[in-house]
Order: C-alpha cells, then structure tokens, then sequence
C-alpha cells in the first residue's frame, strides 16, 4: 500500500493472522481462506494495513515464508502516508531472528535506513511504526524474553527510531496489554481480540492522531458494543 487515502482512517491487523503455526501446516489454506472471506466484509473505502508476525512467517522465516506471505497478503514491510503523517510497517520476525534469510534483513535494515532518513529530513507532523513483536514490555533494559527483542538488537533499533524522530512503536505477540518509554518513544503493546493470557479482556486500541499528539486507548469489545468511545475520543475525532 503506497498510501491510506480514505478518510484519514485505516484497519490493521497485527501479525498472527492465522492460527495455523506457519507455511504448510494442517488446516492453513482454509483458514487463510476464511479469513480472506471476512476480510472481504470490510467496508472498502477503508484500507486494511496488514503487519507480517509470527504465526504468519515462523519464529525464524524463511524465503519461502515470506514470500508466501507477500504472495498471500502483500508487502511484508512497508510505509505509507496519511495526513501529513508516515508510517512505517517492518517484518520483526528479522529482528527476532534471520539466520534462515539473512539476506532479506539486510534489505529491510537498508530500506528501513532510508526511511528514516526521510522522516528525520521532511521533519514530518508524526512518524509512527508498526511491528508485530514489541521492542520491549517495560523497560528498555529488561532481560530477553520470546516476547521482545533482545537487548542489543532493541537498542540499536530504538536509538535509530527516536534520532529519526518516531513517537511511537504500535505491537501485539504479547496478548497482553503492556508499554514503556525510551527517551521520547512510546513503546504500545497491545492485547488480542482473540486469545488471551493474562487478565486483558477481548477488545481492542483506538488510536487518535492530530497536530500535537498522539492518543491512543484499548477498550474491550463489550466496553465497545455498549457505550462506544469516550467522548474526549471523540472529540479529537472531530478536530
């Protein structure tokens, strides 16, 4: 997707589309069948930003995962514009871990350099990005778990993100809602509509962008179906 046109407004689902673990598990076709036929009820003027994860790609991708993927859903990682902002949608299962495809890494680190560069130079309104597998939970320095980033690979990462100007790091994996900051990044982890492993109830995060800031809140999807936004939500909304 080269650009999010209609209306300032566009769906994204985080990684982990499908439940079927990987290329060539039972099941898989169907389900990617399934869940291409729901995605068809989205109202097109919407466009549907879809971020590559772990249940898409494996734990450690291969060529052929990601280009099943690309083949299947589009671009593995990518950046698009909507109103003056930029985002960035990267493939963190190269982050995690590339020993199978080292060489489509070192595509992504050079494409990914550019981008930034583009943000540090237009000095864009904001700059946000998108990853399936969080930089970290709490902490910049918390130890490595299967749910972040490893130290070394996460700071070298944020550093580059917060010299570029990024507000913020969107994730999911963690089926929790948790977060952090790092200088001035926010680091937003979201939990799942689906499977839960903590105490977070179904649902989902709303986020709002205008001029000066960034909000952003997760709402169950009962919280959603019976009262709706909140009404400073949705005053921004107007705005």
């Amino acid at each position: 997707m080269s650009a999010a046109e209609a209306g300032d407004v566009f769906h994204r689902a985080r990684g982990r589309t499908l439940d079927a673990f990987s290329s060539g598990t039972p099941w898989r076709k169907e389900q990617t069948k399934d869940l291409q036929r729901v995605l068809k009820a989205v109202d097109r003027d919407i466009p549907l930003v879809l971020v590559s994860g772990n249940h898409d790609l494996g734990n450690v991708p291969t060529a052929a995962t990601v280009e099943e993927f690309c083949q299947t859903w589009g671009d593995d990682y990518f950046s698009f514009w909507v109103g003056g902002v930029l985002f960035l949608v990267l493939n963190s299962q190269f982050l995690y871990d590339a020993s199978r495809c080292p060489d489509l890494k070192q595509a992504q680190d050079h494409w990914l350099d550019q981008q930034l560069s583009i943000a540090e130079q237009q000095q864009c309104q904001h700059a946000i990005v998108f990853q399936h597998i969080p930089l970290f939970l709490q902490s910049i320095n918390e130890d490595d778990d299967y749910f972040n980033l490893t130290k070394a690979v996460r700071k070298e990462l944020a550093d580059k993100l917060t010299r570029a100007g990024i507000r913020a790091v969107f994730s999911g994996h963690y089926h929790r809602n948790a977060g952090g900051s790092y200088q001035n990044l926010d680091m937003v982890v979201s939990s799942a509509i689906g499977c839960q492993l903590g105490k977070d109830t179904h649902g989902l995060r709303v986020v709002v962008i205008t001029a000066e800031k960034i909000v952003h809140r997760y709402y169950s999807l009962d919280e959603l179906s019976k009262r709706g936004l909140d009404e400073d939500l949705k005053q921004l909304l107007k705005e």
